[in-house]
């Protein structure tokens, strides 16, 4: 089901009219999933899905997907079952999953992030399909990209981790490390500049040579939100993504 909406937020912020469609589509297990699709002015123009951290929805890009239709990619910004509420925007997958009782642990999110990849290979126009994840989706996009290495491109990884290693549903060692190892799309990797050590074994464990990070000078941001216009350091991390991009 789609409906569609018009973004004010886009209006203000670029001076552009952008359509923003409220979109809704089922998880492998059935749930139901609600997601935002940002469209380029290309209809055929690449897609970006675009995952949220912990505690929070699809309103983590409600001001970095406009940008992005900006640079020419279409945006699909979905709410996973392990999240909350962020800049306004309920996570109307984890109050879903809440009320009909389904697990909500950042593992089970991935069913969520591989029917949405599903989804855009079904209903979307685009030949070209990237993955971008925020914080624990950061981490769980190196599975995705391995388990649909023929669908996706490329892959974004906003402050990955290890961070499944004390998961109170399935404790699991170099869980994210063991799936880098399996990716064969250029990878880009950045977090706030203490969060190095966090992801640099799963850096190092990158096959592909086209593969980069990014680390500020200042003490930046963790996951996707180094990105919002109201961090003085943004745009350091916008010239780091749009070089990666450009280069796909």
């Amino acid at each position: 089901m789609r409906i569609l909406l018009v973004s004010i937020f886009s209006i203000i912020c670029f001076g552009s009219l952008q359509a923003q469609e409220l979109v809704r589509f089922k998880s492998l297990d059935g749930l139901e999933i609600t997601a935002d699709f940002y469209e380029a002015a290309d209809s055929e123009a690449p897609v970006i899905i675009l995952f949220h951290q912990a505690g929070w929805s699809r309103g983590e890009y409600i001001e970095t997907a406009p940008r992005l239709n900006n640079l020419g990619f279409s945006c699909l910004a979905v709410d996973l079952r392990s999240g909350g509420k962020i800049n306004g925007v309920l996570n109307s997958t984890h109050e879903n999953a809440v009320k009909k009782k389904y697990d909500t642990y950042y593992l089970d999110a991935y069913l969520d992030m591989a029917a949405a990849v599903k989804y855009a290979e079904e209903n979307l126009k685009s030949e070209k399909l990237i993955i971008w994840g925020s914080s624990y989706s950061s981490s769980l996009v190196f599975k995705l990209g391995a388990d649909f290495s023929n669908s996706v491109a490329a892959i974004l990884a906003f402050s990955p981790g290890e961070y499944f290693k004390n998961d109170a549903k399935t404790p699991l060692t170099n869980y994210v490390k063991n799936y880098a190892l399996l990716v064969t799309q250029p990878v880009f990797i950045t977090s706030a500049a203490q969060e190095k050590e966090m992801w640099m074994e799963i850096y190092k464990a990158i096959p592909h040579a086209e593969k980069q990070f990014y680390l500020p000078t200042t003490e930046g941001n963790h996951g996707s939100r180094a990105l919002w216009s109201k961090f003085a350091d943004s745009n350091s991390y916008w010239n780091a993504v749009e070089i990666f991009l450009d280069k796909l």
